[in-house]
């Protein structure tokens, strides 16, 4: 791979020197190093191959950092981050101590705005673009928007209020891809592709530029002038116009030809811009191009052979495991109903999809939507699943509260990716659903400790009358097989796992095997507690009566989670014990490596052991004291 041209940019002043043909060079060199990069590292492939001109004609054009650009979600800037400085650390990308996969504010001038949650781009840009007015301060304001994000109502609340703001100098660009993760869905995602699939419109457009290319110079002026009129009412323009934006496009986002003109005009205008660019995810590798949901976000792959399947099967993941007793209790229940926001594929909905078209709804990336539209479901007597990633169960916390658990509406939320997740980061992080859950009226917050576990979890919370929520990492547990029942497990009720003396580990979760090997080493009791909330009170009071010190132990925040649970029973009953809690710790957590992550937060089997040896040494040193 020849990278001569992109070598020798450091930053986007040198992408502004080259000249019109040297850019095309730029790009070329630019989509290999993107492909030759992400193979070697694993991340997000088919929506980076898919920005390669626009990051090139947007740098080319504006002068940033001072001009503003918000990339929405954040896995499309691999381009931008190589012409920003970081090409040579893309080799650390996801990694632990080196740079992330999404824009980040302190890692460079150039990332505008922290994201990687969808849909948040045009009111972080339109705030900036205020903030620049307010201060007098003469720049631009871009925010990037993919079609799937523009699915969330939070980008309409942004263009509603950016369409009458005054003085402002925001262009917002579609980037249109007809797809976000999963295939697109919805009403907006039919009207831009019915409109801008090439058939009519694009016919009708073609027909009036053979017939009129003869045409004196002032006829051809009227005849753009009326097709600046027409469009509105067969193009997407209508839409956007009415909302107050100038809408421009749409323009084929691969051609810089078309990109670069288009931008440089824009730059010159001020006003809310819309501007609609039409470009292909995995654009110039054939693979990504042919299957961009297998390549959003690929492991280390040959590019030369591209993604193959294992050679050896690999431990059933907790997200087939959901996958799997859905379909199940789908076929025992027809009531069962499976909603998702957006992630079909990395929530394990495809086999449901197939089976029980009928019952599946995917309504986009539209969190908030999905839970209410979950409650009206319940209310009329369904019983909806809502699989939906921790992390963006937190874009929906009102609706949890006021939609579905004030109004005790049955409701079961299978939290995938709970706790930390690794290359995707703080960002991605389950770290905080046990502490917003469990202080919640009437919700059940269930924690299975294995793949068996959460089977027998989920189907006790669905077969509870309530909301109800079970929480389980992202990749493989401990290899216990879930089989094929729908068997359930008393409400409320903790599992003793191992008797012990002096001390008692409380385990919320799937540290279970790593506080196990712990207890092992310290002849310690253990505890799978299962549930959070309801949590079992009498075990607890029953392990503090017998034991001289309690550790709880969970893969979430430790503020407000599940050890505050207990103690807030101990506290309840009177009892004095001392009390450990082992989790994350009250700081955000960056990208790396799941297990080598933990275990330097101390949650691995060595550092709890540790922890509870440092602090209760005086228990080990002293042989004559006995269990209380």
């Amino acid at each position: 791979m020849t990278t001569d041209l992109l070598d020798r940019i450091q930053s986007p002043a040198d992408v502004r020197r080259l000249t019109r043909g040297q850019l095309d060079t730029l790009a070329g060199e630019l989509r290999s190093f993107v492909l030759d990069s992400v193979s070697r590292t694993g991340g997000h492939l088919s929506s980076n191959l898919g920005t390669v001109e626009l990051t090139i004609a947007l740098h080319h054009v504006f002068d940033t950092p001072h001009d503003r650009i918000v990339w929405d979600v954040g896995h499309q800037t691999y381009p931008h981050k190589i012409l920003t400085g970081r090409r040579d650390a893309m080799a650390t990308l996801r990694q632990a101590g080196g740079i992330s996969g999404f824009p980040k504010r302190s890692e460079s001038e150039y990332d505008a705005f922290g994201t990687a949650h969808s849909s948040t781009s045009i009111s972080a840009a339109l705030g900036m673009a205020v903030a620049s007015r307010n201060a007098g301060v003469k720049r631009k304001h871009i925010a990037v928007i993919g079609d799937g994000a523009m699915t969330a109502g939070m980008a309409f609340e942004a263009l509603n209020n950016g369409g009458v703001t005054p003085d402002i100098d925001l262009l917002v660009i579609l980037n249109d891809n007809d797809m976000s993760i999963s295939p697109p869905v919805g009403a907006l995602n039919r009207y831009l592709t019915r409109l801008m699939s090439g058939s009519f419109y694009a016919a009708a457009r073609n027909m009036g530029k053979a017939v009129l290319q003869h045409m004196p110079s002032p006829v051809l002026e009227i005849a753009r002038r009326v097709e600046n009129h027409a469009k509105g009412m067969v193009g997407p323009a209508t839409l956007f116009e009415e909302m107050g934006f100038h809408y421009f496009g749409p323009i084929d986002g691969h051609d810089l030809d078309a990109l670069l003109p288009t931008l440089q005009n824009l730059r010159n205008q001020t006003g809310p811009l819309f501007l609609h660019v039409v470009t292909r995810k995995g654009q110039g590798y054939k693979l990504a191009e042919a299957d961009p949901v297998l390549y959003h976000g690929p492991g280390k792959f040959d590019p030369a052979v591209g993604i193959r399947p294992a050679s050896k099967p690999a431990r059933q993941t907790f997200t087939q495991v959901f996958g799997n007793w859905l379909c199940d209790m789908g076929a025992a229940d027809a009531r069962l109903v499976g909603v998702t926001p957006a992630m079909r594929e990395g929530s394990g909905l495809v086999e449901f999809e197939k089976r029980f078209p009928g019952r599946y709804f995917d309504v986009g990336i539209a969190e908030q939507h999905a839970v209410t539209f979950a409650a009206g479901l319940a209310c009329e007597g369904q019983k909806p699943v809502v699989a939906i990633y921790s992390t963006f169960l937190q874009r929906a916390y009102d609706q949890l509260i006021h939609d579905v658990a004030l109004q005790n509406l049955d409701v079961t939320f299978a939290l995938d990716r709970a706790g930390l997740v690794g290359a995707d980061g703080a960002t991605h992080a389950g770290n905080y659903d046990i502490a917003f859950t469990r202080c919640i009226p009437n919700m059940v917050v269930a924690t299975p400790s294995d793949e068996a576990e959460c089977r027998l979890l989920l189907s006790t919370c669905y077969q509870h009358p309530g909301p109800a929520t079970v929480r389980y990492p992202r990749g493989s547990g401990a290899g216990v097989a879930a089989g094929d029942g729908l068997a359930t497990v008393p409400l409320g009720k903790a599992v003793l796992r191992r008797e012990g003396g002096k001390v008692a580990l409380l385990v919320f979760g799937t540290l279970l095997p790593a506080a196990m090997a712990a207890a092992q080493a310290l002849d310690a009791t253990v505890l799978d507690m299962r549930f959070v909330k309801p949590i079992d009170r009498e075990a607890i009071l029953r392990a503090a009566a017998a034991h001289a010190a309690l550790v709880t132990v969970e893969e979430g925040c430790i503020m407000g989670g599940a050890g505050s649970a207990v103690g807030e029973v101990l506290g309840e009953a009177g009892v004095v014990l001392p009390l450990l809690q082992l989790g994350l710790p009250d700081r955000f957590i960056d990208h790396g490596d799941q297990a080598t992550l933990l275990a330097g937060l101390g949650l691995d089997a060595t550092g709890i052991e540790r922890a509870i040896r440092q602090r209760f040494g005086d228990l080990y040193a002293r042989p004559d004291v006995a269990a209380a």
